[in-house]
């Protein structure tokens, strides 16, 4: 029927069709006529007809527009007026209406009656819609519409289209909530959708959540919120929270996206005991650079009376191919502002400020690095620190290459001046070179290594009677070595492959006197396994330990068949043939060290372990342990358990979790207990609600900030899925106590 009543018209219509070309056409395109013949023909004595199947729809400005419908009538080189099942087609849009009238002179289309347009896959309904079909310019009345990119939807009184990107929407609603009653949505007077910059700007606006609004702003201050994860300058959602130091807390950032690789933050934040508090936030990243800095400031603090502040700034440069340029600078205005101010961007137990900057040149085997450093101490008064030294410089040359004719080989000459306002001060030059030949195969490994450590000293300030000048030389040979046996065995039902790897790695180095030798920078290393396999007992280059000295180690691990390590048990111990007598505590030399343990695997496939112990051989008891388990049968599922000792001054428990406890509904919670104490060191306990366009998060979490001082934040956070984020973020915070947590949303 359709197809007849189409060729009566046609013929009616244009009496130069005749009867075979007409039905040869319908054939191929069944009542698809191209507007673009009709606009190009004035006289009506022709209309070009081209099938669908051969347009080419890439470059949607310039492809031909396609209509169909049950009726088709008009003046060509005027109007055309399509009635019944109507379905226009240009390149990525789609317009559906009961009837609609193409005028040719402004090659526009105008439709009405269950008007249904798509446009790159967004979908709009409506009373009626007015096209430019070059341009994609025009408007529909009362529409409903759904945005594919976020899954958005509304409705509203009109929507003007400026451009196949951007549109206007006249007094009305957006949500990415499914169905006609959304759980939250954004009501406004306009709103400015840009969905080539993915950027949405609302005038005149309120937010109302479960129908009640809890969020308005005037139209001076128009609020922004991306269509996809695009960037863009705007008011970004309020965040507030509360702390026991400073009380309530309202923070009102506005982002400015200067550039694709350049943007700044500004945080006025509101802080009820202290007053407002200033912070800006940059990042910039080019193709040879990088960089991000953050301030934050507070003018006449009302509990202090004084004007506090804090800087970090990070910056890396590559000047030339193969010299770069980097700094790391941090700072604070007073010894309290980490624990005052919970919530900045101090660590709140950082109590060491780094300032540095590094030049670094690197040539084919070799580098040079001058580094000028010193720290910032923020001092706990009941357990108050050192200074470090600063390097005021230091410069480094290293040269080494591996596998020369066989031999490994590096040279490190190294020359700092260490200042200090209150103590010894100095410069020391440290030659190292060193040299070993690793015999390498798949079953055993063979490494003989000698280096020489020369030292010398030049004292700047000494004490009255004191030498100026300190040299030193000490040579070092080591031999390490090691097998690896294997097997394949059975475990839990399992083949894997086990493995045997002993260990012999054997030290000597001669006693040189040391006592009368400034330190700048030495302390005694942290007694581990991987410490046990190194050649020197102190860190730092002001003591070099006298050693003669094996250590022994085995090793077992049970790996799959896909590769991975199911397993893994070790074990080590240090025997000394000597009596050790450089030292810097005094401390009289054992026989032989601790006994190492250690042990890691998993005992399912969603429960794992580890465990290590450091036992005195001396009285046979723990000097330092720790062990640990994880759950995790799915996602958003772990429960965490860690017992930690360490003998005279150490004993926790730690336990840490998320879990749903009901439909929608996550618990999240940490709790690390001082078994010597008996209280709660750090502890965290939150909520999560999760729905479809929305989620919740109610967080509490008490922490140290100095020595027995405390403090204690709350977080609330609503996060409306493709609008913003509303309160406090805490999900870094969940993310840094609970190990293996994972987002809701």
């Amino acid at each position: 029927m359709r197809r007849n009543f189409v060729l009566s018209h046609l013929q009616h219509l244009f009496p130069t069709f005749t009867m075979r070309f007409a039905e040869a056409f319908l054939l191929v395109t069944m009542t698809t006529i191209s507007l673009s013949a009709v606009a190009q023909t004035k006289d009506a004595d022709v209309v070009v007809v081209k099938s669908k199947k051969l347009q080419d729809k890439s470059n949607d400005e310039n492809a031909p527009t396609e209509v169909s419908s049950e009726q088709i009538s008009g003046r060509p080189e005027r109007f055309v007026h399509f009635d019944y099942e109507v379905e226009v087609l240009k390149g990525t849009t789609s317009l559906n209406a009961d009837r609609a009238i193409y005028r040719v002179l402004d090659d526009e289309m105008e439709a009405t009656g269950s008007v249904r347009l798509q446009r790159s896959g967004d979908c709009y309904t409506g009373d009626s819609v007015r096209l430019q079909l070059d341009t994609g310019a025009g408007y529909i009345l009362n529409p409903t519409y759904k945005l594919l990119r976020t899954n958005a939807q509304g409705k509203a009184d009109r929507i003007d289209f400026e451009s196949e990107e951007r549109s206007s929407i006249i007094n009305g609603t957006y949500s990415t909530c499914e169905g006609l009653d959304p759980d939250w949505y954004l009501k406004a007077d306009t709103m400015k959708l840009d969905t080539g910059l993915d950027t949405g700007v609302a005038g005149k606006s309120v937010v109302y959540f479960k129908g009640v609004p809890i969020l308005a702003t005037p139209s001076f201050i128009p609020l922004s919120f991306p269509l996809s994860g695009a960037r863009h300058s705007g008011l970004l959602p309020p965040g507030f929270g509360t702390s026991s130091k400073g009380g309530l807390e309202l923070d009102l950032p506005y982002y400015f996206n200067i550039a694709p690789n350049r943007d700044l933050t500004v945080h006025p934040k509101l802080i009820q005991r202290r007053g407002l508090q200033i912070g800006l936030d940059g990042r910039y990243l080019g193709t040879t650079y990088a960089g991000e800095t953050n301030f934050e400031g507070i003018l006449n603090d009302q509990q202090t009376k004084t004007n506090r502040y804090a800087l970090t700034s990070i910056h890396n440069q590559k000047l030339l191919p193969q010299l770069d340029f980097s700094w790391n600078v941090n700072a604070a205005s007073d010894d309290a502002y980490p624990a005052d101010f919970s919530r900045s961007i101090t660590k709140t137990a950082q109590r060491l400020l780094l300032r540095e900057t590094n030049l670094v040149y690197y040539g084919s085997f070799w580098s040079a690095a001058l580094r000028a450093s010193n720290y910032q101490v923020l001092q706990d008064i009941v357990a108050p620190i050192v200074r470090p030294y600063d390097r005021l410089p230091q410069l480094q040359l290293h040269a080494g290459q591996s596998d020369a004719m066989g031999f490994d080989w590096s040279v490190d000459t190294i020359f700092t001046r260490f200042w200090h306002p209150t103590l010894l001060r100095g410069d020391r030059t440290v030659f190292n070179p060193q040299i070993s030949y690793p015999i390498v195969q798949s079953s055993f490994f063979v490494v003989p290594k000698i280096s020489f450590h020369a030292t010398a000293y030049h004292l700047s300030n000494p004490a009255i009677g004191q030498d100026a000048d300190f040299r030193r030389v000490l040579p070092t040979i080591s031999l390490d070595s090691g097998l690896v046996f294997e097997r394949q065995t059975k475990l839990f039902g399992a083949t894997m492959t086990q493995t045997l790897e002993p260990r012999l790695f054997y030290v000597n180095t001669p006693y040189r006197d040391q006592s009368n030798f400034p330190n700048f920078d030495s302390a005694n290393a942290d007694f581990n396994f991987a410490q046990i396999f190194s050649e020197n007992r102190f860190t730092g280059n002001d003591r070099i330990g006298d050693s003669n000295q094996i250590t022994t180690a085995l090793v077992s691990r049970y790996i799959e068949e896909n590769g991975e390590e199911r397993f893994k048990l070790a074990l080590g111990e240090r025997f000394y043939f000597n009596t050790q007598r450089v030292s810097l505590d005094n401390a009289v030399s054992p026989s032989r060290s601790d006994l190492l343990l250690a042990g890691s695997g998993k005992l399912l496939d969603t429960l794992s372990a580890e465990a290590s112990l450091q036992m005195s051989q001396s009285d046979r008891q723990s000097i330092r342990s720790n062990y640990g388990m994880r759950w995790q049968p799915a996602t958003k599922k772990v429960l965490n358990l860690d017992y930690r000792f360490q003998r005279d001054s150490l004993k926790q428990l730690d336990l840490s979790g998320q879990w749903p406890i009901a439909d929608r509904w996550y618990a999240v919670g940490r709790s690390n207990y001082s078994l010597r104490d008996k209280k709660i060191v750090d502890g965290l306990v939150g909520f999560e609600y999760k729905d479809d366009c929305w989620s919740f998060r109610l967080v509490g979490q008490r922490f140290v900030t100095a020595t027995n001082t405390n403090t204690t934040s709350f977080f609330i956070q609503l996060e409306l899925n493709g609008l913003s984020k509303l309160g406090s973020n805490p999900i870094e915070i969940l993310k840094k106590n609970i190990s293996g947590y994972q987002p809701i949303n």
